[in-house]
């Protein structure tokens, strides 16, 4: 990044106003972290959040500490995440979506918009619901009746509501897609207190300590590399378009590129992943906190601990299995092939139609090969770098790859703002 086209950008008004927007809503977002669910019990939530595991501290990342503090936005933006996806696999299954989507244009895009804001108030209701049910068994409210739990289902749905509206404004007054931005914002909330923890231990631990810090970083750094390599990596299938004559103007002709990303599947692979595999462990201390060794469940908490070789050779599998199984729905080379046979283009080499987008599924299968080998390396990586250094610093894959992506992104927008500008961007 240069510092100089930085600077260039930030005298432009309309991108200082954008970033003054973006830096003004993640001021919003802290102080909604700290607003409190009225009638909740801390110290007897904070207990059985202890018990709660792995998933429940994973789900946790994401709201910027709000989960913790049981504030009203508790839930983060998680319904609204779920509603996408299910959105976005509904438009496969259902011609109606799948038209609307495919042939709507702008008018179809909105239209869908509003059945993700539908759906993430019903999966909000349903999961405040939940969640206020269960609270009320296990005594986190000081008044345990039906009024209180209403209440947590309003304010917790409320907070989902407004961080949903939260991250339209972001992605309309801002730069970068808003509902991102948040997730990075909850993500980067919490490193400050990894760091002091980090420093705090070092402290007392001594220069050994210090000198396992060290090569803690190398290797977090080399890590964050791989990421971004994997992030912007694509393969760049040559298209020429014939030419075609149209009353006395001639259209076509250029020669273009289909960029294929390399990893078509995101973080949603190894959220999948992630979630799957901490199940059965919040299953069991939900019901059995702590289980006698010996015992059946203590066998299987084992089994189901992060630093185990079965935990994480099954948590592999799974991402290289979620990574093909999304990547496919991202990327349909069968509508591609369609699309560029209608306007007249060609792969060099290779027929129109069927055999175009059977060449473009082979293109992507290798690609996904390569993907899902690296993000299952991705996910188990940085257990064992702790193992090895012995720094307990929280090192999610997850929240490396939210927070590497949503920077990348936000970067090349900046740098699109700037170009239009004639400005000289500052990614190269």
């Amino acid at each position: 990044m240069g510092l100089n086209a930085f600077a260039s950008a930030a005298r432009l008004r309309d991108i200082r106003n954008r970033l003054l927007w973006v830096f003004g809503l993640f001021a919003v977002f802290v102080l909604m972290v700290h607003i409190p669910v009225p009638g909740i019990d801390l110290n007897t939530w904070n207990q059985l959040l202890a018990k709660g595991g792995d998933l429940i501290n994973f789900l946790g990342m994401f709201t910027g500490g709000a989960l913790n503090k049981f504030s009203i936005g508790a839930m983060g933006i998680t319904p609204y995440i779920n509603a996408s996806i299910i959105m976005q696999l509904l438009t496969h299954v259902i011609p109606k979506l799948h038209d609307l989507q495919k042939e709507g244009g702008e008018l179809g895009r909105r239209q869908i918009a509003q059945y993700v804001r539908y759906g993430t108030m019903g999966l909000a209701i349903m999961q405040a619901t939940i969640m206020s049910l269960n609270l009320s068994r296990f005594g986190v409210f000081y008044n345990n009746n039906w009024q209180q739990i209403v209440l947590t289902v309003l304010a917790l749905t409320a907070g989902t509501a407004f961080l949903m509206w939260l991250g339209e404004q972001l992605t309309d007054k801002g730069i970068g897609n808003g509902v991102s931005l948040i997730i990075f914002a909850g993500i980067v909330l919490a490193y400050p207190s990894y760091v002091s923890n980090v420093l705090a231990t070092a402290n007392v631990a001594g220069p050994a300590y210090w000198f396992s810090i060290g090569i803690f970083m190398v290797l977090f750094v080399l890590l964050v590399a791989g990421i971004v390599a994997l992030t912007q990596g694509q393969r760049k299938i040559p298209v020429q378009y014939a030419k075609r004559q149209v009353g006395r103007r001639v259209y076509g002709g250029q020669n273009t590129y289909i960029p294929i990303r390399v990893n078509n599947a995101g973080v949603i692979s190894i959220i999948f992943a992630i979630s799957i595999m901490y199940l059965p462990g919040t299953f069991i201390r939900a019901f059995n906190p702590n289980p006698l060794p010996g015992t059946w469940t203590f066998s299987v908490l084992q089994f189901f601990s992060a630093d185990s070789v079965f935990f994480n050779l099954t948590y592999a599998l799974l991402v290289i299995f979620f990574t093909y199984f999304y990547a496919g729905i991202q990327f349909n080379p069968i509508d591609v092939a369609d699309n560029m046979k209608k306007y007249g283009g060609f792969i060099p080499g290779i027929r129109p139609g069927r055999p175009t987008g059977e060449y473009l599924e082979k293109i992507l299968n290798r690609v996904t090969f390569v993907a899902a080998i690296a993000l299952a390396l991705i996910a188990v990586v940085p257990t064992y770098i702790i193992m090895l250094t012995g720094v307990q610093f929280y090192l999610g894959s997850t929240s490396l790859l939210i927070i590497v992506g949503v920077a990348l992104d936000t970067m090349q927008q900046i740098e699109a703002r700037l170009v239009m500008r004639n400005y000289q961007g500052f990614m190269k």
